[in-house]
């Protein structure tokens, strides 16, 4: 495989114009989420893993409503590329449905049943405790989320990639902002400890949704949609897309609960395993924000050029994608091992969390290359042009064959420490990324998917 067109500057300032608003949206996202970790991380390792723990819930969430707003960007994407308002609304329409189905059920556990949820991940009282407040006040903030990925999914796929950035921004200040006011009662503020937290996440994802919403209705633009367009869904229009949609939908599903359960193996090795796993992973997440843009902008360009038949420069595109993704996974790999002593200074634990974060951090630079091109595989070309189920098997053979037993041998049979534990897990990466590419050099991904729609 070779770069294709690596003189066309059309690609590059598409390229650039998609994805850089989404790396900066999801650097700030990643970055104030690191700060709220380490506020958090003050008042002790405890709370960082009640919190991590807590989060579980909402991680799996987030990633069902991912693998929704993935479904419909599919076809958005694609019907962008043929200027086809009406169908992009129907689309919409239907993500925001089946995304509020999702948040209602995930509210209901967080809000009803926050200790039964915990208590699968850890046996500490104090973590489940803790974790319990934090689940039932973040729990009102799902809907909200669901709306905000919708639109922002959606604004995207139609070249409108600055301004889900631009509200992120604003409401990830706020969110830091508050945490800083509520957890440590600053300037007459109540200290509300973790509810603090809690309390400071649902205000500014209220404000997310709202902002949002206020924006794109007011330009009146392509996602300005009427509640009767939204639901104006013809039998065979839903089934099409749910032929589609639903592979990516079970595949987001399945995959993050592939990663909660690599949480569990980690959570029952210790309390200190779990806190060096959240504080590694939220240093990782700073560097993988370009790994997210880089996937998404090949989505999209993919997914535009199919829907206008450009089917051999969409390959093109593609081949690009494959080598440029390893590329940057490489260097920023690199840069994220030498970040770590820098890093791991702003956060005040035991030294035997402190030892343990440094060798996973070590083991995520190392793997760093080989997660870029699987996000690019799966998220970016396969999905682009509808090989959903191709996607799904793939990645779900590798996590639920591959990274979940490794977890659970690794953890209660070899007794590795946890940071073996994860680099044992992350082969099923390697595996990946060896059976997705003979799929990627035959082409048989690239279809255009709207054509009868």
């Amino acid at each position: 495989m070779q770069l294709n067109h690596y003189r066309d500057k059309t690609f590059y300032k598409t390229l650039l114009s998609i994805a850089i608003p989404i790396t900066i949206q999801n650097l700030i996202s990643t970055s104030l989420n690191m700060v709220d970790t380490v506020m958090v991380g003050k008042l002790g390792e405890i709370e960082i893993a009640a919190v991590g723990l807590a989060n579980q819930l909402f991680f799996l969430f987030i990633l069902i409503a991912f693998g929704i707003n993935s479904g419909a960007s599919i076809f958005i994407a694609q019907f962008w590329g043929k200027r086809d308002i009406q169908n992009i609304r129907r689309v919409l329409g239907i993500s925001l449905i089946a995304g509020g189905v999702v948040s209602t059920v995930f509210a209901a556990g967080a809000l009803f049943f926050p200790e039964f949820i915990l208590s699968v991940f850890s046996k500490d009282q104090k973590v489940i405790l803790l974790g319990s407040q934090y689940l039932r006040i973040v729990s009102f903030s799902y809907l909200a989320t669901t709306i905000s990925f919708a639109y922002g999914f959606a604004s995207r796929s139609v070249g409108q990639a600055k301004l889900p950035m631009y509200v992120s921004a604003i409401s990830l200040l706020c969110n830091t902002l508050l945490n800083y006011l509520l957890i440590f009662g600053v300037f007459g503020f109540p200290q509300m400890g973790i509810r603090g937290a809690a309390l400071a996440t649902l205000i500014s994802r209220l404000l997310e949704m709202v902002l949002l919403l206020i924006i794109i209705y007011k330009r009146q633009e392509t996602l300005a949609a009427r509640i009767n367009e939204m639901l104006d869904l013809p039998r065979d229009f839903v089934k099409k897309y749910f032929d589609t949609a639903t592979p990516v939908i079970i595949n987001e599903s399945f995959w993050s609960l592939g990663m909660v359960m690599y949480s569990v193996a980690y959570a029952r090795i210790s309390t200190e395993a779990i806190a060096a796993v959240q504080i590694a992973n939220t240093i990782q997440n700073l560097f993988m924000v370009f790994n997210f843009g880089l996937a998404n902008a090949s989505a999209v360009m993919l997914g535009n050029e199919l829907g206008a038949n450009n089917n051999e420069k969409a390959i093109k595109y593609g081949y690009n994608f494959a080598v440029l993704g390893p590329l940057v996974g490489m260097i920023l790999g690199i840069m994220l091992y030498l970040s770590t002593p820098l890093a791991l200074s702003f956060f005040q634990v035991s030294d035997v969390v402190y030892r343990d974060t440094q060798k996973i951090i070590l083991v995520m630079s190392i793997f760093m290359f080989v997660k870029m091109f699987n996000a690019i595989l799966i998220v970016g070309i396969f999905r682009s042009g509808g090989d959903t189920k191709y996607a799904l098997a793939l990645e779900l053979s590798s996590v639920w064959l591959i990274g979940v037993p490794l977890a659970f041998i690794g953890a209660f049979y070899w007794k590795l420490p946890v940071y073996w534990v994860v680099a044992v897990v992350s082969l099923e990466e390697v595996v990946k990324a060896i059976v997705g590419l003979p799929r990627v050099l035959s082409k048989k991904w690239a279809k255009n998917m709207v054509d009868n729609l």
